[in-house]
């Protein structure tokens, strides 16, 4: 069953005009919070069938609003819908109760704590941050679990979220939303060394990307990645150094060392980023030429040698730009036997 409508969250003084979905029975929101729209009636548009189920939901007659987007909903019971996405900053009118359900005006940081849909998230994330008109695709299981999201036609990171002891929830986050919520997740992180005779080794350090989303142009792990949904940690590790790197490893060839699980906080391009990683830490010993890599440019810029001392005092006392979580580098050096 295929069908077009509209959603429109309404603004006023930082509050989003919410419905709680209750009243329908076989309805697919049921109990969900949403914006407020509807169907398509017959030869309308999308700005035509906005202001008439906004109307008929809420009593208000909408003076300013913005489109901002296509959502293409795929419920996974054989549900598809292409909703036309608004927003609202203007209306007039007299407020009547809603046969669908209840209103109320919420903080739109409260928004994020209702029973919302997780792909809900992502174009909130997406309205956030101002962002141009966007087509954003949604695959769900049947139930409530994301399987699928696409913006513009490119297939967005999906994360499995875990509990406190690493396994998984059940539940699947967006990478930005995982990132605004400081959602627990996995990643790989693989230390390239080499022997030397200072401290006994080299590490290899990659300067990450100045288009990187967090710590642009920063020293960090040689080699490093989220693990996607569904992924197993040792491929998603070698996957991280081919496409980085251009190493092309094999299983044997990394040595697990460890887990460090840490948060972290910063702003990055005026947004807070909250980054709370399960890291799976490995180390990779093979003769390695930085010449003959293949630097992955979008994350990226460029790899160095570095003695381990020096480049633990480095980051202690903080005379290079890094983000390299000393914990994780001692962890390293105690397995190295330099600790």
């Amino acid at each position: 069953m295929t069908g077009l409508s509209t959603l429109c969250y309404m603004e006023h003084d930082g509050k989003y005009l919410m419905l709680h979905r209750t009243v329908k029975k076989n309805d697919v929101n049921k109990d969900k919070w949403i914006g407020v729209g509807g169907h398509f009636e017959a030869e309308e548009s999308p700005e035509e069938c906005l202001l008439r189920e906004v109307k008929e939901e809420t009593g208000y007659t909408l003076t300013s609003w913005r489109y901002r987007g296509i959502v293409t909903f795929i419920s996974g019971n054989g549900v598809t819908e292409y909703m036309s996405l608004f927003t609202s900053d203007g209306f007039a009118g007299t407020p009547i109760p809603c046969d669908e359900g209840e209103l109320e005006w919420v903080d739109i940081e409260q928004v994020w704590n209702l029973n919302i849909w997780e792909g809900d998230k992502i174009f909130f994330r997406l309205l956030d941050e101002n962002q141009p008109f966007f087509s954003l695709k949604l695959v769900y299981d049947g139930q409530d679990k994301l399987v699928d999201a696409v913006l513009n036609g490119t297939p967005m990171e999906l994360f499995d979220i875990l509990n406190e002891d690493g396994t998984k929830s059940g539940l699947i986050r967006e990478r930005g939303v995982a990132h605004r919520e400081g959602s627990l997740h996995a990643t790989a992180h693989i230390w390239i060394v080499r022997p030397n005779e200072k401290s006994g080794y080299d590490v290899m350090l990659q300067k990450r990307s100045e288009n990187k989303d967090s710590n642009p142009g920063c020293y960090d792990i040689s080699s490093a990645g989220h693990i996607s949904a569904g992924d197993e940690v040792p491929a998603s590790a070698l996957r991280e150094l081919s496409e980085e790197l251009g190493i092309r490893a094999v299983p044997e060839e990394l040595h697990y060392v460890g887990i460090d699980q840490k948060r972290s906080e910063g702003v990055f391009y005026g947004r807070p980023f909250r980054d709370y990683e399960r890291s799976y830490v490995y180390i990779y010993r093979q003769p390695v030429e930085i010449e003959n890599l293949t630097l992955q440019e979008s994350e990226v810029e460029s790899v160095c040698w570095m003695d381990y001392e020096e480049c633990r005092q480095a980051v202690i006392q903080k005379t290079i730009k890094n983000c390299i979580g000393i914990e994780e580098f001692e962890m390293i050096g105690r397995y190295l036997g330099v600790l």
